[in-house]
């Protein structure tokens, strides 16, 4: 995705330190590696559960020297969109409102702020037919860290995000991928995309019978896709491509804006696999 910094993580090393195939997995990504700009990049092995090497990880970010300090005072503040479900079982009257979760990509968010939900409730205009949604509009009464109770919140971490609607909208994933921030703030609302693609040179983690390692296919026409736009999944069909240029319309409506980079996925014997990812050259927008 034409990164410039790259840092190769070795995950659960825990596991495969016993049953020994540490080493054969690391000669693996090196060969998997070669020729491309991961070539020379550091493979660090870690275990994200237990804790191991994340000093490591830490100090060879440092060291890149690439991070920069956000501003704290931008207006564009984006939540990517995690429900929490609340209890069956709680009293009616202990009953706060929704809860969402996630990360705040910029900016800050305060309680008393009000906020709005993209790309919220979707359906059909009854005069166009045509594909509709409508924003969620609430107001932030509680933000939480972990066990800490916040009266603002910045990029880095997880928040939970107390709002004052009604819980059901929050409840099993309905706004899963969805946006929070402030009003007029976010993203547009896409129901196509024109993109510039690029696809691996090789499929990962599809078993061949014979030697030779499986070559990605082009993008062919009315075929489904997954695509993964930041915390978000949805479906997309290939409705025009020419060279290296698709336009993709989405199953559902999702927030996207021009220059975003997205991930692609084939679905291979029963499993979505990454054949490659873009670059969003323009969007057409969902009527709201």
């Amino acid at each position: 995705m034409k990164l410039d910094h790259i840092i190769i993580l070795q995950n659960k090393i825990d596991i495969i330190m016993k049953d020994g195939t540490a080493s054969q997995q690391y000669d693996q990504i090196k060969d998997f590696v070669q020729g491309t700009k991961a070539e020379k990049s550091p493979i660090i092995p870690i275990s994200a559960q237990l804790g191991y090497n994340i000093d490591v990880l830490v100090t060879t970010f440092a060291e890149f020297q690439f991070l920069s300090v956000t501003s704290l005072a931008l207006l564009k503040c984006q939540l990517s969109e995690v429900s929490i479900s609340i209890s069956q079982d709680e009293a009616p009257s202990d009953l706060q409102g929704g809860v969402v979760g996630g990360s705040l990509l910029s900016g800050v968010l305060r309680v008393g702020e009000k906020v709005e939900i993209r790309p919220g409730m979707s359906g059909k205009d009854k005069n166009t037919g045509k594909r509709k949604c409508t924003s969620i509009m609430s107001r932030i009464v509680s933000l939480k860290a972990e066990q800490n109770d916040l009266l603002y919140a910045v990029p880095g971490g997880l928040v939970a995000v107390g709002l004052k609607c009604d819980p059901s909208l929050t409840r099993d994933d309905h706004l899963n991928g969805q946006f929070l921030g402030h009003p007029n703030k976010l993203p547009e609302v896409v129901e196509e995309v024109v993109i510039k693609f690029y696809l691996l040179r090789r499929l990962l983690g599809v078993v061949s019978d014979n030697t030779k390692k499986e070559k990605v296919s082009s993008l062919k026409k009315e075929e489904i896709l997954l695509i993964n736009i930041s915390a978000n999944s949805v479906g997309g069909k290939v409705i025009e491509k020419k060279k290296s240029m698709a336009k993709i319309q989405f199953l559902m409506p999702a927030c996207a804006s021009v220059g975003d980079k997205i991930t692609l996925s084939r679905k291979i014997v029963k499993n979505w696999r990454l054949i490659g990812w873009g670059e969003i050259d323009k969007v057409t927008k969902v009527q709201q």
